[in-house]
């Protein structure tokens, strides 16, 4: 909050006395990737830095809420939202209280680590301390349907899982070991926010397997079992007062373009698919 914010918050309450304590609250729902978001409910950075920053910037706000309902996506979307989140929040000199709604899943649960505390339902799926990447192998369909691929590249890995060639050994091993690397930095992170309230076994924890509300507590994953209103109204009182701070909707006019409309159409189509993806790993 600026000194001018302040001085203005200082005023009013002066002449009007203590307003209802104020809760910012961010919304993040859907896949995290980075982009301009075919998807319905698409997370990135440049798609919610505003919201961020004006959440923060509330006057008189007591504190940040997170709601996460995510089933992960981009490691650097979710990474940098979580980094944002957390340098405004001590820039304000603010507490960050993250609750989970269906899922907070792998990049979803790297959001709410940027709570300060982390509170889940009892039937949220939480966890998923992995990585993972798929695709597909045609290897052979080119051939059988006549069809001559023809592809130049300077340098021996541009071609690396080529889904038209048949796998080489030297290229998994070498996608294994770019997956491991971001599974360290996904640990150090959970181990950085959560520290001593992490039970053992860690094995457990880092294997990738997701957990209900109440076995994530018992392992140090989050803090407690409760809603957001519940949980903030005993902390604050019953007169707090909730803001949802939420990005700009595109309109139809932007979403489909003129003279674009079936590019678009078929595009959100494969959204649709990608996002249902994503979400149906967690039987949703």
């Amino acid at each position: 909050m600026s000194k001018f914010k302040k001085m203005i918050h200082r005023l009013r309450r002066s002449i009007f006395g203590d307003p209802p304590p104020r809760v910012a609250v961010l919304r993040f729902e859907g896949v995290i990737a980075a982009g301009s978001g075919r998807m319905r409910n698409q997370i990135n950075l440049a798609g919610v830095e505003q919201q961020i920053d004006a959440a923060f910037d509330w006057a008189g706000a007591k504190a940040v809420a997170l709601i996460v309902n995510s089933p992960g996506g981009s490691p650097v979307q979710s990474g940098m939202i979580a980094e944002r989140i957390r340098a405004r929040a001590k820039e304000a000199d603010l507490p960050v209280i993250a609750f989970t709604e269906d899922v907070a899943a792998s990049g979803g649960y790297v959001l709410a680590l940027a709570g300060d505390e982390i509170y889940a339902h009892s039937a949220s799926i939480v966890g998923s301390i992995g990585v993972i990447s798929g695709g597909f192998g045609f290897v052979g369909i080119l051939e059988k349907l006549g069809i001559e691929r023809r592809v130049y590249t300077a340098g021996d890995k541009k071609m690396m899982l080529d889904p038209f060639q048949p796998e080489k050994e030297d290229d998994v091993a070498r996608v294994r070991d770019i997956q491991a690397s971001i599974h360290e930095w996904f640990k150090a992170f959970v181990r950085d926010r959560r520290g001593k309230r992490l039970k053992t076994p860690r094995t457990k924890i880092f294997s990738g397997e997701v957990f209900l509300g109440a076995e994530a507590q018992k392992l140090g994953l989050i803090d407690g079992i409760g809603d957001m209103e519940t949980v903030l109204k005993d902390r604050f009182g019953d007169t707090t007062k909730f803001r949802t701070f939420s990005p700009k909707k595109r309109g139809i006019g932007s979403l489909l373009g003129l003279g674009e409309a079936q590019a678009k159409l078929a595009d959100q189509a494969l959204g649709r698919l990608e996002e249902q993806a994503h979400w149906s790993r967690f039987g949703l």
